[in-house]
Order: C-alpha cells, then structure tokens, then sequence
C-alpha cells in the first residue's frame, strides 16, 4: 500500500510541475510578445523623428539590441515551451509572420500617418525576430524523429 502511495504521490508531483512549466512558459511567451510590442513602439518611435529614418546610428544599433534579445529569448522559447501538438500550429502562424514581414503589409499606413508605418514595421520585425528562431528550434526537433526512423 505504501508503495502505491509513493507512486502516486510521485505522478501527482510530475504532473504539478509540468502544469507549472506550461503555465511559465505561456506566461513567458505573453511576455516576450509585450516586450516585441513595448521595443516597436519605441524603436518606431525612434525611426520615424531621426533624420535618417532607420539608418540612424542610434535607431541602427538600439533596433539591433533589441533584435538579438528578442533573438535569445526565441531561442529560450524554442528550446523549452512548445508541446508536441502546438508544432504544427506554431509553424504555420510564423510562417504567415514572415510572409508579411517580407510583403511589406504596412506600406500603406505611410499615407495616413508615417509613424503608424514605423510603429507597425517594427512591432512586425521583432515578434518575427522572437519567433522564427523558436521555429527552426521546432522544426529541426520535430525533423530528428522522422530521420531516426529510417
């Protein structure tokens, strides 16, 4: 009886620390994607006043700090938070992120206010700089059992 009890009692601590493992790494994600938005608006900001837009010394390099943290952090996120099941998912909205970080969506927003155009490019950079990282880490961990089986 008192080994059916440790067993259990053991599952039950298993299952409390995956709950609370999804529940940081959901919480981490929320985060990452706050932060994308908070350094968009800001790094926008920052473009859309210097005299050179983008090319700007100080937008140039803040744009390229913030780029690798959100760099790291998608790495962080890759490697520890996406299920078995959100694979699919996960790649195929990253996916739709890249392809309209690449079609430029937002070039019409210049003719209505140029910064709206500088805010939207930047959050769109970022949270695609956050999650295609996470992608290829996903993908390549969901290749591994496929090319394991042949």
């Amino acid at each position: 009886m008192r080994k059916i009890y440790n067993v259990l009692l053991m599952i039950t601590k298993l299952l409390w620390f995956k709950m609370e493992m999804e529940q940081i790494a959901r919480w981490a994600y929320i985060a990452f994607v706050v932060i994308a938005i908070v350094m968009g608006l800001a790094v926008g900001y920052m473009a859309y006043s210097a005299d050179l837009h983008w090319f700007d010394s100080g937008v140039s390099d803040t744009n390229g700090w913030v780029t690798l943290i959100m760099l790291i952090l998608g790495v962080i996120i890759g490697l520890t938070s996406i299920t078995e099941k959100e694979v699919t998912p996960f790649l195929v909205i990253t996916i739709a992120l890249i392809v309209a970080s690449i079609s430029n969506v937002w070039s019409p927003l210049e003719n209505i206010h140029e910064l709206l155009y500088y805010w939207a490019t930047a959050i769109l950079n970022y949270i695609v700089a956050f999650a295609a990282p996470a992608a290829v880490i996903i993908a390549i961990r969901a290749l591994l059992p496929m090319a394991k089986e042949k």
